[in-house]
């Protein structure tokens, strides 16, 4: 059964241009979908780029700043953005210098280092990753590129997700290829470390398929991921029947991921995955949660409609 009890949102939809004033919408999300006003004068635009990839870097008040990055592909697009989320008020969004390496293509996800302040590891859908410290007002620069371990022909990336533990150092990565209608998505988890030079080293690696409760058709199973501060693997999924859409999305509760006693990793999915909300007319491609909060940010990419930044109370 869903939840059936209303979740307050925001949608930020993008304006024309990078950096251009965005529109805010205030919709009310249930457990059947979003309820979404019609948008006003400038609030949907082709031309802005969607979001395909969030990770929340602080707490401002009652907002937050992220990074999202976009999976542009042609040069000179922008890679990625700083967000800065204000309730009640314009947002700012602010395009970064890519600085250090050549523009990557097709960038699916981002998240943070943890216990490394102002470093992220950026993911492109081939399965490369890139470790990037934020230079502030100069960009983001560079500073790693490796393959992820353990890829398989014709994997998908479109989600990554880092966790602490409680051994010094050691973190767990989790990713996922989409997967597409019959065909699951398949979810890899790993131990990482990252050695005296800053370069990520992998642990085996455990997978296990995944396949969406919703949508059913056209279907991604896995849009992107995301784990919580208990353990908790939340899985975006979405509906994307080509540029034109309709597009359909989802969040819903996968399993959990952690270290046993030994640090062995251990990735553990639900026989049946519950789906905590749906999205109705977005293609949810990004999922972070706000620290110490409940709020998840969920970012779409909504092609010929440009990109929304959509909050729900889904963490914890």
């Amino acid at each position: 059964m869903r939840r059936t009890a209303r979740l307050r949102t925001a949608l930020v939809r993008t304006a024309a241009a990078a950096g251009a004033a965005l529109a805010v919408v205030a919709v009310a999300l249930t457990a059947q979908g979003t309820q979404r006003q019609d948008p006003g004068p400038g609030d949907a635009a082709a031309t802005a780029p969607g979001i395909s990839g969030i990770t929340v870097t602080r707490r401002t008040g009652g907002g937050f700043e992220a990074l999202v990055v976009h999976d542009s592909k042609k040069p000179g697009e922008p890679r990625i953005s700083r967000y800065a989320h204000r309730p009640g008020k314009a947002p700012r969004v602010v395009p970064l210098d890519w600085r250090g390496a050549g523009e990557p293509v097709d960038l699916e996800a981002v998240d943070r280092v943890p216990g490394r302040p102002g470093e992220y590891i950026a993911l492109a859908s081939e399965g490369i990753g890139y470790r990037v410290r934020d230079a502030g007002d100069a960009g983001v620069e560079v500073l790693d590129l490796f393959p992820l371990p353990a890829i398989s022909e014709g994997d998908n990336f479109e989600g990554f997700a880092l966790a602490p533990t409680t051994r010094p150092g050691v973190m767990v990565a989790v990713w996922a290829d989409r997967g597409q209608d019959d065909r699951p998505a398949t979810l890899y988890a790993a131990r990482m470390v990252l050695n005296q030079y800053g370069e990520p080293r992998f642990g085996p690696v455990r997978t296990a398929e995944l396949r969406a409760p919703y949508p059913a058709l056209d279907v991604r199973h896995a849009s992107d991921l995301t784990i919580t501060a208990t353990g908790e693997l939340l899985v975006s999924s979405a509906s994307d029947p080509g540029d034109e859409g309709p597009f359909d999305s989802a969040v819903y509760r996968a399993g959990h991921v952690g270290l046993d006693a030994a640090g062995t990793v251990r990735l553990t999915l639900a026989e049946a995955p519950r789906t905590r909300a749906t999205f109705e007319g977005h293609k949810v491609e990004a999922l972070a949660c706000v620290p110490g909060t409940r709020q998840a940010a969920i970012g779409t990419d909504d092609e010929a409609n440009g990109g929304a930044l959509l909050t729900a109370a889904l963490c914890g």
